[in-house]
């Protein structure tokens, strides 16, 4: 117990040493003392049933306006303060609850999925036999057998499958987003042991490195004992097998667990997300720090002039009023102290504490309207988009800088073979006939055609190196010819690759006469212009992106040694010391020109000396325990020289749907758009140039080939300069990831001096971190702009993680991007509208909500400020304490939470047809200081009205009943309470451009809730309350027609200059916003219903809606046939008034109403 404590505070780290010791069936030796390991159960809940409430409560209690509550609640709690406890208590007790339930919620399903995954059942050998067990059981060094279609329950090291060589195919998609089939071997001692019997006989040792999150990166050793001898082999990443990968194509495996639980490398990999905060959110803060300073003011300032009063000897103590003995002899400190606390209670309703759930209400209910959004669902694939924080929904409107990845994100990753280059001579694809360029086929389909020697190597060796897998519809054949599916393969086949560009590669041969029939063991069978030709794979030599490149030695049927390598052309032509090198590198930026993205083929053959060497080296280095990364690397350069050029392919990766309309709106929008990109210069130019990235007119700069620090920063100043110089409007700048990295290093200021400079910028030839770097680079720039990533691969993720706003697209390279996104969407299109509409909306809600709950508060406690002017400061209330506790959970909540769930300002057509008006939110405009000032004095003055006009009222006239009697002071601060609930409401709904019938039902339902309230609970006499004194109080201030007509001028005093001064800023100063709401104004309006801007959700209750208010109105006559209709549109059609209904009519059913 001690050791599991000093585990727990990092005094006593579980593993002491560098690597574990596995003994495999946990059969130790004697006198040994095990290592210590994770058990296997995957935690990924924050709270148990024992700490929920204490940690919960430290969290919430971290928030300043949760605690300041609480000191609140405290401090009514220990001192005679002039308010119940019950006032601070009681919304204090509400914010905490309802979060505290929502976040509990969140918990149980995630303790929900955990307990699915750890309750698992898996297969152990234990005692000689396959015992039945749930997967959190599993121990490290337990031997796991997994079947077919299965995931890996533990990180594994393969022992043996069902295949004699000990081989099996797993899929890692849920790991790295890779949908292609991975092949991972047993070594050759335990890959014979393929039954429990023999397993359970099996005498082994794994050594191996102690737990690390890299998936790419493995070593061990495993010292089998064989009749006395130890046979010692080295592990590494392709004998493990981790946590969460699937088991495909293979019967079954078994396994033993090295890595358990949170110790596997999937665990590892889980992401603790950094909290992103929105930019309204730190505004918010600032916000009720400055509101805090006003309530220590108000506190000190009543504190001192109460004291300044007292002075005088007929205040200080009045004949009504006699101290006792105890408050003359008490500490004067101690009295200030009491006084200061008081106040302090007394005006703490200026920090509105339900102001965080309101917004968290807002966030979480608001974020279904993307979800539901029908113009954001992509039929083809049946996928929505998905919200997956609702924390940063307002941030969408602020985004200045979208950084996108080019493919599977601008491109549809449907990659199609065009061109290729064999032997400097340049070939396209006719009738699955490769045709030299300018030439057309004209020979029959079916005949064999003519190949010369080079063009059928090229052919061949662009089926064999890769790292395709094929798929068979139909079982295996027990015990039959692996390659038995060569009869009939068309139909029973199907390629897998981890490239796209390698499926299209492989499929592309296949029509052309040099099908790749599969790979068993260490055999490649082809099959060539119907002639089966099988290869032995002697090495692979895998990919890395640092060579940029993959080989394969394999052994031809006649014996000889060849390398085949393929690779990016600055990877491979380097290297080449033969072929058509010079035509081969002109034809390869000529295919990059036309947007195609590109692969350079080569070739080596060995000697039998070269090959032994070759062999030797390779088999040190993969024996290596220490540095085999390096000596790897070392001995790939050694084999990956003197190579013979065989040609090049073209790949061509469509554009999406309207990527060219979607950038160019953003542009409009001020948005600025960086293209990050892994491909070559000359291929990710034509692809800017032809998604409109880049402009034909634009002035491209480029910033590529730096070799050092000086060249680049050079090279930055001379375009500095240019910019300067030339009279173009838009630049455009390219730069590559050699370079940037050169730039970054020293130059970080130039470049974005740059950069900042030019409309769009490229950048190509990027890895995964660099894109990275990029995001924080521009977000940590002194203008701290909000910042978008997109992307749809494993390779996004980092960029996507560290941009205020992360998109995934749900494309074809796996769920990585999307799981670690904020938001999720199935084309690059939607992002337009998830911007320009969605983001547009979720900013002018929130920031409204905001401004509006100051200002409430505002309105709400400045009046108890100016009453203690008139009661001596003697910290008597002016607001019955039910008034006090519920003005904020039930008066005045109610309609600014349904207007920061349905506001529009516009059309969400006219937002997406005039992109331009998102500039009028950006840069957080709305929520500036110069409008939070605007609010906060507005509610002074209101309060001030409230006060003044009840004062002035009363003041001339005690007697306003009709029997002569007078008002009290709780007549007259119901009097103030009840224009102010009447104010605050209707001030809103001047604020309100879009009224449904939700937005009529709270305003003027929360008005009549507060009438109804106080007639009751002034009407009765209520039991259970100790004292009541606001009995019969409210009946009387309504039967007085004086205090009607006070509560009428108020109100109309409060908002009437409101009005004055929207018109004239409307008619003077517009804003782009308020010129297309008068164009919308002043078209003929329609009323027929269509929910939420098309939200599928809403359509079945909001047609009966539709229905319901067409009869009412009579205004619309479509069908529902018409209502399905299209809703395309464009600049030139009408816009139509919404603010009639909930839901509007689309102009194509606008024309038949």
């Amino acid at each position: 117990m001690l050791r599991w404590i000093r585990q727990q505070l990092g005094f006593d780290p579980p593993h002491q040493s560098d690597t574990r010791t596995v003994y495999i069936a946990n059969r130790f030796p004697q006198h040994y003392n095990p290592q210590r390991f994770a058990d296997n159960r995957i935690i990924s809940s924050k709270y148990t049933i024992w700490n929920f409430v204490p940690k919960n409560l430290f969290e919430q209690f971290r928030r300043i306006a949760n605690f300041y509550f609480l000191i609140i609640f405290l401090v009514q709690l220990m001192i005679d303060t002039p308010t119940s406890p019950v006032t601070s208590g009681l919304p204090l007790f509400f914010v905490i609850t309802v979060t505290a339930i929502k976040q509990g919620y969140e918990d149980w399903l995630r303790h929900k999925a955990d307990n699915e995954v750890n309750g698992a059942p898996v297969l152990v050998v234990r005692s000689g036999s396959l015992v039945q067990t749930r997967s959190k059981n599993i121990r490290v060094g337990d031997i796991v057998r997994v079947a077919k279609d299965e995931t890996f329950p533990a990180d594994l090291v393969l022992l043996s499958s069902e295949r004699v060589e000990g081989t099996c195919h797993i899929t890692t998609a849920s790991l790295d987003g890779e949908t292609n089939l991975k092949t991972h071997y047993a070594v050759p001692e335990t890959a014979v042991s393929q039954s429990v019997s023999t397993l359970e006989a099996l005498q082994a040792v794994v050594e191996c490195q102690q737990p690390d999150a890299d998936l790419y990166r493995f070593v061990g050793r495993i010292t089998v004992t064989q009749q006395g001898e130890e046979i010692v082999r080295p592990l590494g990443p392709e004998n493990l097998l981790l946590r969460g990968a699937r088991l495909k194509n293979t019967k079954e495996i078994f396994g033993v667990a090295v890595y358990t639980g949170m110790e596997s490398k999937m665990a590892l990999n889980y992401k603790c997300k950094s909290q992103k905060r929105s930019a309204v959110e730190k505004s918010m803060n600032t916000f009720l720090l400055i509101y805090l300073g006003i309530l220590l003011f108000k506190a000190v300032l009543s504190t001192i002039l109460k004291y300044a009063w007292q002075a005088e000897e007929e205040w200080n103590e009045p004949f009504y009023n006699q101290k006792t003995d105890q408050e003359r002899n008490s500490s004067q400190i101690l009295t200030f102290i009491s006084d200061f606390l008081a106040f302090l209670v007394l005006y703490n309703f200026i920090i509105p504490i339900s102001l965080y759930v309101t917004v968290e209400m807002q966030k979480f209910m608001g974020s279904f309207f993307i979800g539901w959004d029908l113009d954001l669902y992509h039929e083809e694939s049946d996928q929505q988009a998905q919200v997956n924080t609702s924390d940063l929904n307002e941030e969408l409107g602020q985004v200045e800088y979208v950084f996108t990845d080019k493919t599977g994100t601008l491109t549809e990753n449907e990659m199609q073979f065009r061109e290729c280059s064999i032997n400097g001579v340049k070939y396209q694809e006719i009738n699955g006939k490769l045709v030299p360029e300018g030439l057309t086929e004209d020979s029959p389909d079916g005949s064999s055609p003519h190949m010369s020697r080079e063009q059928e190597l090229f052919l061949k060796a662009v089926s064999l190196c890769h790292t395709v897998q094929i798929s068979y519809d139909q079982p295996d054949p027990p015990g039959g010819d692996p390659f038995s599916h060569a009869n009939g393969f068309s139909s029973h086949m199907e390629y897998y690759a981890s490239s796209p560009d390698e499926k299209a590669l492989v499929e592309a041969t296949k029509r052309m006469g040099v099908t790749f029939m599969g790979s068993h063991a260490e055999r490649m069978e082809l099959k060539a212009f119907g002639k089966s030709e099988k290869y032995k794979v002697l090495h692979v030599l895998e990919f890395d992106a640092v060579r940029r490149r993959m080989s394969v030695i394999l052994q031809t049927p006649s014996g000889a040694k060849v390398l085949f390598t393929k690779g990016a052309e600055s990877s491979i032509l380097p290297f080449a010391t033969s072929g058509e090198i010079d035509k081969t590198r002109l034809h390869v930026d000529e295919f990059a020109l036309k947007g195609l993205r590109t692969l350079v083929v080569a070739c080596r053959h060995f000697s039998g000396e070269e090959y032994a060497e070759v062999d030797r080296q390779l088999h040190e280095a993969r024996t290596a325990l220490q540095q085999r990364d390096e000596r790897l690397a070392q001995v790939f350069s050694f084999i990956e020289r003197d190579l013979e050029l065989l040609g090049a392919t073209g790949v061509e990766d469509k554009l999406q749907e309207k990527v060219q309309e979607t950038i160019e709106a953003l542009r409009l929008a001020g948005i600025k758009v960086w293209v990050l990109t892994g491909d070559k210069h000359e291929t990710a130019v034509s692809v800017s140039l032809s998604c409109g990235h880049f402009h034909r007119t634009m002035n491209i700069l480029e910033l590529v080939q730096q070799r050092s620090d000086n060249e680049c920063a050079e090279q930055l100043r001379r375009l500095a300069r240019r910019i300067k110089e030339d009279h173009v409007i838009q630049h455009g700048l390219v730069v590559d990831g050699a370079s940037l990295s050169l730039a970054l290093r020293e130059h970080e200021k130039l470049f974005m001096e740059v950069s900042k400079n030019c409309s769009a910028v490229l950048c190509c030839r990027m890895a995964p971190l660099q894109k990275a770097k990029v995001v924080r680079l521009l977000k940590t720039s002194p203008e701290k702009p909000i910042t978008l990533a997109v992307g749809d691969g494993a390779n996004d993720v980092s960029m996507i993680q560290e941009a205020h706003v992360g998109i995934g697209i749900m494309g074809k390279e796996g769920r990585q991007a999307v799981r670690n996104s904020d938001y999720a969407i199935a084309r690059f299109k939607f992002l337009s509208k998830l911007l320009l509409v969605h983001g547009h909306f979720y900013y002018i809600r929130i920031t409204t909500l905001v401004q509006y709950f100051f200002y409430k508060n505002v309105c709400f406690i400045t009046p108890q400020f100016l009453y203690q002017f008139f009661c001596l400061f003697s910290q008597q209330t002016l607001y019955d304490s039910v008034y006090l506790t519920l003005y904020n959970i039930c008066f005045t909540s109610l309609p600014i939470l349904v207007y920061s769930l349905f506001e529009q300002l516009v059309h969400p057509h006219v937002l997406q047809s005039k992109p331009a008006l998102y500039r009028d939110i950006s840069r957080n405009s709305l929520l500036s200081f110069k409008t939070f000032l605007y609010w906060t004095l507005l509610g002074f003055c209101h309060a001030f009205i409230f006060f003044f006009g009840s004062y002035i009222l009363m003041g001339e006239d005690n007697s306003l009943m009709g029997n002569g009697q007078m008002f009290g002071n709780w007549t007259f601060g119901t009097l103030v309470f009840t224009v102010m609930v009447i104010t605050v409401t209707l001030k809103l709904a001047l604020e309100t451009h879009f009224w449904t019938w939700m937005h009529h039902f709270v305003t003027w339902g929360s008005i009549a809730f507060y009438f109804i309230f106080s007639l009751f609970y002034g009407g009765i006499i209520w039991p259970f309350l100790h004292t009541q004194d606001m009995y019969f109080v409210f009946v009387q201030l309504l039967s007085s027609g004086s205090a009607w007509f006070a509560i009428i001028i108020m109100v109309i005093a409060c908002l009437f200059p409101d009005v004055i001064k929207k018109v004239f800023y409307r008619h003077l100063q517009p804003t782009g916003t308020q010129k297309s709401q008068l164009a919308e104004a002043s078209t003929p309006a329609v009323g027929c219903v269509e929910s939420l801007c098309c939200y599928a959700e809403g359509q079945s209750g909001c047609s009966r809606l539709a229905r319901l208010v067409e009869q009412m109105t009579r205004r619309c006559g479509c069908d529902p046939a018409t209502r399905a209709a299209t809703r395309s549109w464009s600049d030139m059609e009408p816009i139509y008034s919404n603010d009639l209904s909930i839901l509007t009519l689309s102009p194509i059913e606008a024309s038949h109403a």
